[in-house]
């Protein structure tokens, strides 16, 4: 891999095809899409691509696996449809305060995750039947998870947060930043930068469910998975500092993630269309889970797919000894706390449901690639 050192050059090189484009007077909307990258998880990108927005790089972040394995599905599914056009900068190893071993012992304090993501004690046996790693060396790769294949190409980088930065200071004003992970580098971008966040044009996150309490406890295993809200409880910290920053505009998709299941019958509907990227969705995109990554990206690319939100403010949890560490909390600006400085997001309550699925499968049923962005 590449170190920071190299970087500038080999990036030049690498987002050519793409960011070139963001240098004529298209105007096309530019973005950077932080995410916890699966060997299924590229439809976000895609449906970007779809678009017709300009993705100036991919970042990995620690959530579902390490960074540096996310980042290795984002290569091998980039180059898997010609689309290594679009430069990939491996994210932070660790949250701003968290480790395995601390979410671990907040476990035995408060209870068990269903799903705990990076942060599960690790298992090798799991891994050899092809898992991503979990817990252990940050480092360590896992072959055998990248189903997909192992990339041939490199990172751009290994410093995502100040890739962040140099870009939003080249493009003030007119970069949306897409988190559907953990928000541990874009806190890292604020932290480093005190302009990070008011120059850009807007985050958007998966994640921050509010009042879903009952449904974890009113159904089964999976009811229960799908209401835990690990994006911000791996990092509460980072979530409070980027959720606190000054973006113009935050919009948290948040409980609407759940309203879209890829049941068996939409990956059907995918597959209708044979392609490598089709492919990769039928066999490896878990039947029955809601398409979280990509309805919030889909509320990013055309906000006119959302048909109810509200606004409101809203703290994050970073008490170790509670059990909403991790969690949201709402308020009206007339109760909101006197000594802390709350951001008033855009909360998301419900999208069209067909105007998504529809977006989902044509990006990935008829997707571009950098030839694309060539011949235009």
């Amino acid at each position: 891999m590449h170190f920071f050192s190299s970087a500038i050059a080999a990036a030049a090189v690498l987002y050519a095809g793409v960011s070139a484009q963001s240098n004529n007077a298209t105007g096309r909307p530019k973005v950077i899409m932080d995410n916890d990258w699966s060997t299924a998880g590229f439809i976000p990108y895609l449906m970007a691509v779809d678009a017709g927005w300009d993705i100036l790089g991919l970042v990995s972040d620690t959530a579902n696996s390490w960074a540096l394995q996310c980042g290795l599905h984002a290569l091998a599914t980039l180059e898997r449809g010609n689309l290594s056009c679009i430069p990939v900068h491996k994210g932070a190893d660790y949250p701003m305060l968290n480790t395995p071993e601390i979410f671990q012992t907040w476990e035995l304090l408060h209870g068990e995750l269903p799903w705990q993501g990076a942060f599960a004690p690790e298992n090798t046996t799991f891994e050899k039947e092809g898992n991503d790693p979990t817990s252990g060396d940050p480092k360590r790769i896992v072959r055998e998870a990248l189903h997909e294949g192992y990339p041939n190409t490199t990172f751009a980088s290994n410093d995502a947060a100040w890739f962040m930065i140099e870009q939003v200071r080249k493009y003030p004003g007119e970069i949306s930043i897409y988190s559907a992970g953990a928000l541990t580098n874009i806190a890292l971008a604020v932290r480093m930068d005190p302009d990070f966040a008011r120059n850009t044009r807007e985050l958007v996150i998966m994640g921050g469910y509010i009042d879903v309490n009952l449904l974890e406890v009113t159904g089964g295993y999976l009811q229960a998975d799908i209401n835990s809200d690990i994006n911000l409880k791996i990092d509460p910290e980072g979530s409070k500092i980027a959720l606190s920053a000054d973006f113009p505009n935050i919009t948290v998709v948040g409980n609407a993630a759940n309203q879209i299941q890829m049941n068996q019958e939409m990956l059907d509907e995918i597959h209708e269309v044979s392609n490598v990227y089709t492919d990769l969705v039928y066999n490896y995109y878990t039947d029955n889970f809601p398409a979280w990554d990509e309805t919030a990206a889909a509320v990013m690319l055309d906000p006119s797919v959302v048909t109810n939100s509200t606004n409101f403010y809203i703290d994050v949890g970073t008490s170790f000894h509670s059990p909403t560490y991790g969690n949201i909390h709402a308020y009206q600006k007339q109760f909101m706390p006197k000594k802390q400085k709350l951001r008033e997001v855009n909360m998301i309550v419900s999208v069209d449901e067909k105007r998504v699925k529809h977006m989902i499968k044509h990006s990935v049923q008829h997707p571009k690639s950098c030839q694309d962005f060539r011949d235009n």
